[in-house]
């Protein structure tokens, strides 16, 4: 299938949203084996990232699943919100990790929800 200038793509695996997401979710998993932790902080970071490359890769095979968006700005939230909620600031590396990796993944699912509507629509109109 072409693709048309200024058309969102419906193919599978081309979304660079999708790829920063599952980056980031890759990196969040990751950041224990590089910073100083706890047991809670590791828990955390290691299952909210997990969660997020999944849902990543969800969206990458899926591009006209919107909820995945939605998905991926809650799961960023948590992560930017985690390190007051599980008692972890005094981990500066983990918290800063927690906190941009967070606020990216957030930002990324914002910025991707036009792109997986439009892309939703167009999967509908066959």
């Amino acid at each position: 299938m072409a693709r048309i200038p200024g058309r969102t793509s419906t193919r599978s695996w081309s979304r660079p949203h999708d790829f920063a997401e599952l980056v980031l979710g890759v990196v969040l998993a990751l950041s224990p084996i590089w910073f100083d932790t706890n047991t809670a902080a590791t828990w955390t970071m290691v299952v909210l990232g997990a969660l997020i490359a999944l849902d990543g890769l969800v969206s990458l095979a899926m591009p006209s699943l919107v909820y995945g968006e939605a998905v991926q700005v809650v799961l960023g939230a948590l992560v930017f919100i985690s390190p007051w909620v599980m008692s972890y600031t005094e981990f500066t590396g983990a918290s800063w990790a927690s906190w941009i990796i967070g606020g990216l993944t957030v930002v990324a699912g914002v910025a991707a929800l036009p792109v997986a509507n439009a892309a939703h629509r167009t999967a509908g109109q066959h």
